[in-house]
């Protein structure tokens, strides 16, 4: 019987959320700041979860950032990584690396439910150049804030069904300092109910309505859960134990670098992680096949 640790070696991991740092990561978050209230927030933090995660990764300044990223990965058995590209910033580090090592970087696209039709055309410009696989979204940081369940999402989420790529979406209270309406998790419902062929993954937690991620994942064919943003000894209670009996084809893994967690700490704390040996293969690399519809 192998080990998690060898499991961890030879599964040929796919990280869900995994970015290449750039020179100057500073500025990163400015999309949110004008929901921002505290004088913390406002005023202190450049990350704006800093009070969380006090270990955030520090890069420094490197050479070449995708060479440096590709290492961590081969060093961590990260076969493949799924990272976000823009139209606005064709130079930016993931979209170069997503052009020059296809076979390896996974492309993915952000979105913003204010933009109408005009972000509509901007997924369909970046399946054409770059073949996105998957939509991601932050409805609380959006500004103004669009709760997940509001019309505004619908012709984003209509044109993921016709592109087949699956929507990951953070839900449950956010950790920067701004409402949390917008991710309630039951909103979620009637999604899946209108929109039953879109493949629709929840990330960052969906604390503290973890429970009810479990029970809506029961209901709809179509809804998984992702680790992303949680080191792995935090991962809910409710997940784990879902991922161990009729949840082992729903969880995939995700990671959090650069934004809030070192891979050092991910592949350290992960052994502890009480999944049964048979869930590794599908939470690590499987799961994560099926959703994106990788080759």
């Amino acid at each position: 019987m192998p080990t998690t640790e060898e499991l961890l070696r030879t599964t040929g991991i796919i990280d869900t959320m995994l970015g290449v740092p750039q020179d100057d990561q500073k500025g990163t978050y400015d999309f949110m700041r004008p929901l921002f209230r505290d004088e913390e927030s406002r005023k202190s933090f450049d990350f704006p979860v800093q009070y969380m995660f006090k270990d955030f990764p520090k890069v420094g300044k490197q050479e070449d950032y995708i060479t440096y990223t590709l290492e961590l990965m081969d060093r961590h058995h990260i076969e493949r990584a799924m990272t976000g590209v823009t139209l606005h910033d064709p130079e930016s580090n993931n979209n170069l690396a997503v052009r020059r090592h296809p076979d390896r970087f996974i492309a993915s696209a952000g979105c913003d439910p204010n933009t109408g039709m005009e972000g509509v055309r901007e997924l369909i410009a970046l399946k054409e150049a770059y073949d996105i696989k998957a939509v991601s979204a932050f409805p609380s940081g959006n500004f103004p804030q669009v709760p997940i369940g509001d019309a505004k999402w619908y012709p984003i989420f209509a044109k993921c069904v016709e592109l087949d790529v699956a929507f990951f979406c953070c839900m449950g209270v956010p950790g920067p300092r701004i409402p949390m309406a917008p991710q309630r998790v039951e909103l979620v419902d009637e999604i899946c109910w209108f929109f039953p062929e879109l493949r629709f993954v929840f990330r960052h937690g969906c604390e503290p309505w973890e429970d009810l991620a479990v029970k809506l994942m029961l209901k709809w064919p179509n809804l998984y859960y992702s680790t992303s943003a949680f080191a792995p000894r935090y991962y809910p209670k409710a997940i784990v134990d879902y991922a161990n009996t009729r949840g082992a084809d729903k969880v995939i893994y995700a990671g959090y670098f650069p934004a809030g967690l070192t891979l050092e700490r991910i592949f350290r704390e992960l052994p502890g992680v009480p999944f049964k040996e048979s869930v590794w293969p599908k939470f690590l690399r499987e799961n994560a096949l099926r959703v994106l519809k990788l080759d």
